[in-house]
Order: C-alpha cells, then sequence, then structure tokens
C-alpha cells in the first residue's frame, strides 16, 4: 500500500481526544488511514513512498457537511427577500423541471465548492424527484469527484390536496418513496468503517410527509442500520402548521413517531425550548447549525449554547445553495460563531429599561468550539468513528491551508482561530480517503472550466 509522509506542517491541529496542536508537526499516512500524528522530529525520518513538505501552512481534519441541498445551485439568488413558506411555494414549480442530469451536474459543482473550501464529507438531502430524478445521480458524483458521501434520500408525499404544502406535482406516492429508498440501501449503502457512500433517510419536514411515511421510515432505516434526517423546528411557521394539523409543536411530533435517538439529527432546530433541548440532549438526538440561511431567511438563532452546554450533539450545514447562496464550511463556522455572540442571553427577551436592543455575550461559543462541530460533531452526527479528527486509525481526510496569505498576516499567535476569525479561505492541499483532491490549491483530476461551462449550458436549458 502507498505511503505518504506530510513533513513540517507548521501547526497541526489534531482535534483528537486531547485536542492537540503541533507546532513543526508530521502526519504518515498508509493507503487511506493515517498510520502515525507527531512533531516532524518524532516522524521526519519516517521512510515513505511520497514526501511533502507543508513549511507555512495549517493542517486540520477535512470539515463535514451536514445539510446540504446540491441542486440549488441552480436557482441561487432567487426569492431574496421572503419568508420560508413563500420562498419554498415560488420554488417549488421551478423545481419540477429538473431532470438527472441537471442533478448530476449540480451536484458535481457543489461538491467541487465544498472541497476547496475544506470540506471532505458531505450529505445531501435530495427531497424532489420530478422526471426522471434519481439519488444515484449524486452518489456518481460524489464517487467521480472523491467526496466521502452520504446520499439523503428525501421524499415528499402530502401534497396541497392533502393540506401539506408543496404542489401535487411534486410529491410521490409513499409506497414508492419506501421501495426506492429499500433499493438504494442495498445498492449503494457501505456500513463499513472507512465507508465512502452511506444512505440516509430522510422524509423532507413535518409539512410535506404524512405521519405514517415518518414513522415507516424510521422502522426501515432501523431494520438496515442507517440514520435519519429532517427539517425540524426551522420556522415559527412551521410551528404554527404543526399545532394545527397535529396539534404540538414539531419536536413533540418527532417524538411521536419514533424520530428521536443517536441514529437522528435535524436541520436547523431553532425553535425548540429548553425542555425539548434537554430530551434530544438525553436521547442522543443530534442538530444541523445553517447560521447562513437561518439569517438569509430571517428566521431566527439557533440556541447552540444551550445546546451544547445540554450535551447536545451539533454539527453544521452550508444547507441548499437557494438559501444560503454558497457552500463554504468555513464561512458556517465564522457565521454560527459570531452568531452566538449576538443572540440574546435569553434568545429573546428584551433588556429591561426600554434601552432597545439586545445584549450579547462574548465568549457565548470560541473558534475551536465552531471547528469541533465543523468536524467531531459533523462526524458524530453521521454516525462516524473514523472521521473528524487526525489520529492512527483515522481516515485520512485532510486539509492544509496556506497561512502566508493576505488576510491571514499577523495570526501567527493563533492560526487555527484565525481559520474561523479570518475567514473563509479556500484550501491549499486536500486529502480524501488518502487520495490528493487538490494539491497547492488547484483540484487534482477535475476539469473545473468544463465543469462550469456544463453548469451554464443546464441553466440555459433548464431555465429557458
Amino acid at each position: 500500500m502507498p505511503t505518504l509522509l506530510l513533513r513540517h506542517i507548521a501547526h497541526l491541529a489534531t482535534f483528537d481526544d486531547g485536542g492537540r496542536e503541533i507546532t513543526d508537526g508530521a502526519l504518515y499516512l498508509r493507503d487511506h488511514v493515517i498510520e502515525a500524528v507527531g512533531t516532524d522530529a518524532e516522524l521526519g525520518a519516517t521512510s515513505a513512498d511520497r514526501v511533502i513538505d507543508l513549511s507555512g501552512h495549517l493542517v486540520m481534519p477535512g470539515m463535514v457537511n451536514t445539510h446540504h441541498h446540491m441542486y440549488q445551485n441552480l436557482t441561487r439568488v432567487m426569492v431574496q427577500d421572503e419568508p420560508l413558506f413563500t420562498w419554498l411555494s415560488t420554488l417549488y414549480p421551478i423545481w419540477a423541471r429538473l431532470d438527472d442530469a441537471a442533478i448530476s451536474v449540480s451536484a458535481r459543482v457543489a461538491m467541487a465548492e465544498l472541497i476547496a473550501s475544506g470540506c471532505t464529507t458531505s450529505s445531501d438531502h435530495l427531497y424532489i424527484r420530478p422526471n426522471d430524478v434519481t439519488l444515484d445521480a449524486t452518489i456518481a458524483a460524489a464517487r467521480g469527484i472523491g467526496l466521502r458521501f452520504h446520499a439523503a434520500r428525501g421524499a415528499m408525499s402530502r401534497g396541497q390536496s392533502q393540506g401539506g404544502l408543496p404542489p401535487d406535482s411534486c410529491v410521490e406516492r409513499e409506497a414508492d418513496i419506501l421501495k426506492d429508498a429499500e433499493r438504494l440501501i442495498h445498492a449503494h449503502h457501505d456500513p463499513a468503517r472507512y465507508a465512502m457512500t452511506r444512505i440516509v433517510l430522510a422524509p423532507c419536514s413535518p409539512f410535506s410527509v404524512t405521519p405514517g411515511l415518518m414513522r415507516e421510515a424510521a422502522a426501515l432505516a432501523r431494520a438496515h442500520g442507517v440514520h435519519l434526517h429532517t427539517h425540524l423546528a426551522e420556522d415559527l411557521d412551521e410551528e404554527v402548521w404543526c399545532r394545527e394539523a397535529y396539534g404540538m409543536r414539531p419536536a413533540a411530533f418527532a417524538e411521536s413517531v419514533g424520530w428521536t435517538g443517536p441514529d437522528v439529527w435535524f436541520a436547523h432546530a431553532i425553535f425548540l425550548d429548553s425542555g425539548e433541548i434537554r430530551r434530544f440532549a438525553e436521547t442522543g438526538t443530534g442538530m444541523t447549525h445553517c447560521p447562513s440561511a437561518n439569517m438569509r431567511c430571517g428566521q431566527g438563532i439557533a440556541k447552540i449554547r444551550e445546546m451544547l452546554d445540554a450535551g447536545m450533539t451539533c454539527g453544521l450545514g452550508v444547507d441548499g445553495s437557494a438559501s444560503n447562496d454558497t457552500s463554504n464550511l468555513f464561512l458556517e463556522a465564522r457565521l454560527a460563531q459570531l452568531l452566538q455572540r449576538v443572540a440574546p442571553a435569553r434568545y429573546g427577551s428584551e433588556p429591561p429599561g426600554g434601552r432597545g436592543g439586545f445584549g450579547g455575550t462574548p465568549g457565548a461559543l470560541s473558534a475551536r468550539e465552531a471547528l469541533v462541530m465543523a468536524t467531531r460533531g459533523g462526524a458524530r452526527l453521521l454516525g462516524r468513528d473514523d472521521i473528524g479528527h487526525l489520529a492512527p486509525g483515522m481516515s485520512a481526510d485532510l486539509i492544509a491551508v496556506k497561512l502566508d496569505q493576505l488576510g491571514l498576516s499577523g495570526t501567527q499567535r493563533d492560526p487555527l482561530a484565525a481559520m474561523v476569525m479570518c475567514g473563509p479561505f479556500r484550501v491549499s492541499h486536500s486529502f480524501i480517503h488518502g487520495r490528493p483532491i487538490i494539491a497547492d490549491g488547484a483540484f487534482c483530476d477535475l476539469d473545473l472550466e468544463a465543469l462550469l461551462a456544463e453548469h451554464a449550458a443546464t441553466m440555459a436549458r433548464i431555465w429557458q
């Protein structure tokens, strides 16, 4: 098996159990696994098939994106100033024009954008399947580009005629959804350690599927050992809808259909009260924080500090490119940190004395905590014990950022915090499963110019 030695790493942030950060560090990789981590003095003389000098670079684990809708980069910067339900209702008919070729090229563009900005593992929640659209197209895209991928088989089954939000033309029959989900599990899900492809079952939201589908999806997922994912408590309109339709809040609805446990994670989870947060923490239920999309859509601020203190697993997600409208996890980590610092101490209580405004908390979320969410937190949400930190026996998923660049000048005191506080940045090197995907700032095997031309041609074809 081929070996690789990365030497003279200026700052090696391992995110291991001890949180080690090593000056003049080194990593020794054998095939797709990390074999040794230490100082260059300890490992520098180790024989390897290839040696790369990373002087002047910060190296850290590749980040883990736990919520996305990749197809949405075909509808960026649309519906810019409307609330969620209006945003969705406007875009559903447009997305109904998608086909499998459009899904493929949009996924490849999204994956390239993620990798260039430090992501090495991503989930994608594909919940609209018009025409000939399949989840297989996104899986093929990930395999081609080299991204570690958790493909979430989304679905909408409750159309407007049944009291749901999406038009009937955008929903599927529940029997077909479950049959295809099982097909995907058998065809693509790899439960082994170091797996490059896994399947997730992901009915879209409480207002677009039935309770029956939620229950059956949970049963199917648990029969095959796959994880569950959906949107929850994203918007106050959703809470009103759930109270009217089910007589309960979104979190209670999720629990009523069996959607709690360490195999479940929710996107957004903004509108949870303290009791719901404690309940999710007790059951091991996790959440993905998507600060850019939450701000872009004017939804609110998730209670990340309270969730972390309660022991709830929290990761980061870029969300779809029609609600973010970019795919950069360094940016999400930065905004996660800053947004918690301006969150009202009681998440909504106006300060006394009629002074106006809200007081924040400078230390509400540190740069390292934000990066833990982006690495170890995301790995835990996906049920992975082989990614998210750098240690012997872990997957060789890592990124390097050149420190000698405009915008990082003066960060020598704490280059790791600079990844959040001074970013976002593009990576100089990216290794996924031990394979170099980006080297010296350029993709190794991807023709980016041709990909962007294909994406532009798809835009012209789909939206003409």
